[in-house]
């Protein structure tokens, strides 16, 4: 686990912001969990790149931490030539990198998140733990528990069911506590 000052910029330091970067667009789909050391072949290859990062609690071991997770995980936008797209996919940590078609569209969004990011805002993965959608409790005594979400705000109300009856409860839980169950 990173330090929160070992974690790479979002943005390369030669750059002030999303709009800077030269190039063609593309969007690295990585493996799990790769996307910061994806970041970091980018920054030492001198590739433009944007990994959005949010801060979160994570509870390991007893104990809560506060580290960045990315936005948008097992995804890191890049920019470049035809030759920097060989030089991302060459990293052995894309499993593909998805062509852009709208630049100007991407680059708008992309600034929007950069915006809110720049601004403090606290961001949530959206539809992550949407309402109605079926979610599994990742960590802390509720470990291992599935409910569906039936209310959003500062913590998911997750609904534990019991189908013979046709009845459930509701808990309140942290939304970051919380992983999709497909």
């Amino acid at each position: 686990m990173l330090k929160l000052s070992e974690n790479p910029p979002m943005v390369p330091p030669s750059v002030r912001t999303v709009s800077d970067l030269q190039g063609r667009w593309w969007v690295a789909h990585t493996y799990p969990r790769a996307e910061k050391v994806f970041a970091f072949g980018m920054l030492s290859r001198g590739i433009g790149y944007f990994l959005p990062l949010i801060e979160r609690i994570r509870v390991w071991g007893g104990r809560k931490r506060q580290v960045l997770t990315p936005l948008f995980p097992s995804y890191v936008f890049f920019c470049g030539t035809d030759q920097d797209r060989y030089e991302a996919m060459t990293t052995n940590r894309v499993v593909q990198a998805i062509e852009v078609f709208d630049q100007a569209a991407l680059l708008a969004e992309l600034g929007f998140i950069e915006q809110a990011l720049a601004g403090k805002a606290v961001l949530d993965p959206y539809p992550f733990a949407a309402v109605g959608r079926r979610c599994r409790v990742t960590a802390g005594p509720l470990e291992g528990m599935e409910g569906v979400v039936v209310q959003r705000d500062k913590v998911a109300r997750l609904v534990l069911e019991v189908s013979i009856l046709g009845q459930g409860a509701s808990v309140e839980i942290d939304a970051d506590l919380l992983e999709a169950v497909d």
